[in-house]
Order: structure tokens, then sequence, then C-alpha cells
């Protein structure tokens, strides 16, 4: 009962700040280029700060081998649940433009905007380099196969007469990995750290990296306010949808964990549970300008990150005891 309390408390305190933003555009506080300012904000400055300094306060080399199976798990995890994804759209018939958003809806996480202040507010700030195992993974898959799977299934695209799909390989390289980027050569060469990260240095960059939390959880009321939680359209593909993202893709993590204990692969308490919960957290907030990108489905693509957004304080609260157990 004390971790069902626990986590409706923590959950609690993100929807009171997620409720600040949400209220503040309610009372036209922000114009419509401030939510895409404040996401520059978060990804480009504070992001990027924010990792660096946990990767300088909790990572250490010879952590290397024991985050690898997290990667290992990571990468098995999010190919099997493509695979039963797409399963899915093809028992249930799913038409074309709804196709690739399911697959990369169940997939995807959200684990910048929701993904990593869930975390730290459940486990800390020593979750992060937990958190970042599963980040790094689910970016390079959403921007290769996930964003891949969406352009093959473009409606416009007759491929009877050739015509190809293409994507922007550029999207590889985001702003908050290269916080883990920049990070290693002063993890790995002490030099560096002892010269060049001085005290006012680690500082400013610990304060600027402080924001991510209260920013982004502001950033999703903002977004749910404009796209209006009344718009949720319920229909069988969306329940579909949250079938995948918040039951079958904490499940096969699950499994897939429970495996590698079974075969005497060992992984800190915080880490498996990290991963857990991550593969629950809501799909990727940037599914609706992917659809657009791709011609597909841009009404059910939004549905499916407020559906996603909202509901996920109800998820993890469940998840947390059933991890208790």
């Amino acid at each position: 009962m004390n971790v069902f309390v626990t986590s409706i408390q923590s959950v609690l305190a993100i929807l009171i700040m997620i409720a600040i933003g949400y209220f503040t555009q309610g009372l036209g506080w922000f114009d419509e280029k401030f939510s895409g300012s404040i996401s520059k904000l978060i990804m480009k400055v504070a992001l990027p700060a924010s990792i660096f300094m946990a990767m300088m306060k909790y990572f250490k080399p010879d952590q290397l081998a024991k985050l690898s199976s997290g990667l290992v798990y990571t990468i098995i995890s999010i190919l099997v649940g493509y695979v039963i994804s797409w399963l899915e759209i093809k028992a249930f018939k799913v038409p074309r433009g709804r196709r690739g958003l399911m697959m990369t809806a169940i997939n995807g996480a959200n684990t910048v905007f929701i993904g990593m202040p869930l975390n730290i507010a459940l486990f800390g700030q020593i979750s992060v380099p937990y958190l970042l195992v599963y980040y790094i993974v689910n970016t390079i898959i959403i921007w290769t196969l996930g964003v891949w799977v969406i352009a093959a299934d473009d409606p416009t695209i007759d491929k009877k007469k050739g015509q190809k799909v293409k994507f922007d390989l550029s999207h590889l390289i985001l702003a908050p990995l290269w916080g883990f980027i920049v990070a290693l050569p002063f993890i790995y060469i002490p030099w560096l750290k002892t010269h060049l990260l001085v005290n006012f240095v680690s500082m400013t960059l610990t304060d600027v990296g402080g924001l991510v939390t209260p920013l982004s959880l502001i950033y999703i009321g903002i977004i749910l306010k404009q796209f209006g939680i009344s718009s949720i359209k319920i229909d069988f593909h969306l329940i579909l949808t949250l079938i995948g993202r918040f039951i079958i893709s904490p499940v096969i993590m699950a499994v897939i964990v429970f495996a590698g204990l079974k075969m005497g692969i060992q992984m800190n308490g915080i880490f498996h549970k990290t991963l857990i919960i991550q593969a629950a957290t809501p799909t990727l907030a940037v599914l609706p300008i992917l659809a657009s990108n791709y011609h597909s489905d841009v009404k059910f693509a939004t549905n499916v990150v407020v559906a996603t957004s909202t509901l996920f304080i109800v998820v993890v609260p469940v998840i947390m005891v059933l991890q208790s157990i």
C-alpha cells in the first residue's frame, strides 16, 4: 500500500505542474509561438545540460558493462514490440495512413517530456543513467525504423508507379544526445573533469539542467490545452494502440528482464523498474508532426498523444504496485 501511495503522490506532483501549464494556457498567458520556444529551450539547452551533469554525477566507467544489459533488453523489447504491433495491424486490417502511426505509437516513448520527469520523481536523479539507456535506444529506433514505418505507410505514395519512401537522417543526432556524447571524454579522462569542469561551470549547468522537469511538465499542460482533452475521440484503433502502449509494451519488457534475471544476469532494482516504466510512458509527442509530414491521419495521431498523455497518470501507479509484488 505504501508503494501505491508513494507513486500516487509522485504522479500528483507531476499532475499539478502539468495543470499549471494547462490553466495558464487557458488564461491566454502564452501566444502560439511560446510552446515551440519552450520546447526548443528544453531540447537544445536544458536537457543536454541535465544529461551532462547526471552523467558526471552518477555515471562511472565501470558501469558500462552493467548498463550494456539494459541496452540489449531495450533493443529486444522494442523490436519484439514492432513485430507484435505489425501482426496486430494485419489481424485487424488497419487502413493505410494509420498502420505506421499505430506501430510507432505503441513502441515509441515520450522519454524526454514525460519519461524523464516521471522517472526522477519516482526514483530520483540516480535513475538518470538507466533512463539514458532507454532514451538512446528509443530515440535511434524512432528516427530510423519508426519514421520509415510511417513513411512507408504514406497513403499518397503509389508503389506500383515506383515511388519511393524518403526520411530525414539528420534526426539521428538530437541535441539531448550531445549531452551524453560530450560527457564521455570527461568521464574517461579524469584530467578534463578536474581542469575544465570548474565549480561555476558545474553550478551553471546544474541550475540550467534543473529546468527540465518543471518546464517539461508545464509544456505538456500547454500542449494538452492546445490539443483539447475534450477532442479525444475513442475508436477501436485508438483502443488497440492504448493496449499496445500501456499493456503489451511494458509486459514485453518485464518478461525480458525477468528472463535475464533467471539466466543470472544481475541488474540494479532501479534499473529494471526504470526500463519497465519507460516502456509504458506516453507515446512520442511529435507523432502528429510525423503524420503531417507523411500524409497520414493527423487527427488520429493527435488523439493518441492526448489519450496516452492523459491516461499515463492512472497507468503508472498500477505498474509501480505490480513491480512491488
